[in-house]
């Protein structure tokens, strides 16, 4: 069961999401809370997989809530921020916080629950095109993992533009002539050493590097 902890406070949101998530035979809802500032009392006493956050609220927004969770706690949750658009400046902070994807509010069921299944999974970038939009709009940023790239072997600079591109570890595999396990390998090496917590993580530090620019990710 894939456990989720919904933080929005719109309770209408609230109750939408958690008749979909509920209606699953594979997901529950874990727990929720109707304000930023209560993300951590709520993973803590409920341990969800994942946590679904609206990106804006009173007293803690979503980058907030994302920092909060990986500064307190040695194995948090993976983090979806819920947003009403997708060109905001608080989704990529959120992204660079920590986030790993986000959602409209406006998307269709299926997309939502097909997106936390993506996330628990981790194998798969949410949305490469829009987040090359919200790239091309925003500087480089000079973070630990930005200058990490630097230190990646070839193969793992190859597989790292193309996880930009939003290939999944088989179309990369195809791409780079090798198995799907030696991708799997460089993927988890490219993780360790820019210190990102999944694929969003390091897609963004590649951005930030200059390593790939906006208009080559693919759609």
């Amino acid at each position: 069961m894939i456990a989720v902890a919904l933080v929005d406070d719109e309770a209408l949101v609230r109750a939408g999401l958690g008749a979909l998530i509920e209606a699953e035979a594979d997901m529950r809802i874990a727990g929720e809370a109707d304000d930023g500032s209560g993300v951590l009392d709520l993973v803590r006493r409920t341990r969800p997989d994942i946590v679904l956050v609206d990106v804006r609220m009173p007293g803690m927004d979503g980058i907030q809530a994302a920092t909060a969770l990986i500064g307190a706690l040695d194995r948090p949750p993976k983090t979806i921020v819920v947003t009403t658009f997708e060109n905001d400046d608080y989704v990529y902070g959120a992204l660079r916080a920590g986030a790993s994807g986000f959602l409209l509010k406006r998307s269709r069921p299926e997309d939502i629950l097909a997106a936390i299944r993506l996330v628990h999974n981790g194998e798969s970038l949410l949305f490469p095109a829009a987040i090359r939009s919200l790239a091309a709009t925003r500087p480089r940023v000079d973070t630990p993992a930005a200058r990490a790239v630097g230190s990646l072997t070839e193969r793992e600079t190859s597989t790292l533009a193309l996880m930009a591109r939003g290939l999944s570890n088989a179309e990369i595999a195809a791409e780079m002539f090798v198995s799907v396990e030696t991708v799997k390998t460089h993927v988890s090496n490219i993780l360790a050493k820019l210190g990102a917590r999944d694929r969003t993580q390091a897609v963004v530090a590649a951005y930030d590097s200059g390593l790939v620019r906006a208009g080559q990710a693919r759609g």
